[in-house]
């Protein structure tokens, strides 16, 4: 009888055992003798995706684009070649919509949503808006879409911006200016609401 009582409970406290570990990993760890493999980190990504907006009166501005980073590299005259069209970005190319009409340059922007593209130069870029805004990178990109062209002074810096970033800024209720900034160069220029 001692026996059979001392199986019973030998069962019992087994079994309760196994059911603790169903419901706590922690103690199914120590109880085998294993141990969790670390977490591998995910790897970061180079050229992260987002997006620059603002709101300017009831004109809605969206930017989306990849953002490389400079890495230690000479981006414009390097990686970049001058005077060849570049997507603006990384991956796809970079795109821009608007709700509203832009005045650019002098220059009409139908609301919709368009390709952004950019010639780079030492003294002066070529910026672009494209109908084809959907393409990776400049592989589809053709001068027959492009519905405005403009240059722009680029501005030199001696500090190193690492990841290329746009930003879209309210001057007034009716007006902004748009800016792209990567590596030592800026480029920017202003915006009207029609």
């Amino acid at each position: 009888m001692k026996y059979k009582i001392l199986i019973i409970l030998l069962v019992v406290a087994v079994s309760g055992c196994k059911n603790e570990e169903k419901n706590n990993p922690k103690i199914e760890t120590e109880h085998n003798h294993t141990r969790s493999e670390p977490k591998s980190e995910n790897k970061k990504t180079l050229s992260p995706h987002t997006s620059a907006m603002a709101m300017i009166g009831d004109a809605h501005i969206h930017i989306d684009y990849s953002s490389p980073g400079v890495r230690n590299r000479i981006i414009f005259g390097g990686l970049l070649a001058y005077d060849q069209v570049w997507q603006a970005g990384a991956h796809m190319a970079t795109w821009l919509e608007t709700n509203k009409d832009l005045e650019i340059d002098g220059k009409e922007l139908k609301a919709g949503k368009y390709g952004f593209f950019v010639i780079p130069n030492q003294e002066e870029w070529t910026v672009i808006f494209n109908r084809n805004w959907n393409q990776h990178g400049k592989d589809d990109y053709t001068e027959n879409d492009d519905v405005l062209r403009f240059k722009v002074t680029p501005q030199i810096s001696e500090d190193i911006k690492e990841h290329l970033e746009y930003k879209v800024n309210k001057t007034t209720e009716t007006s902004g200016t748009i800016s792209m900034s990567w590596e030592k160069v800026t480029i920017e220029f202003p915006f009207e609401i029609k």
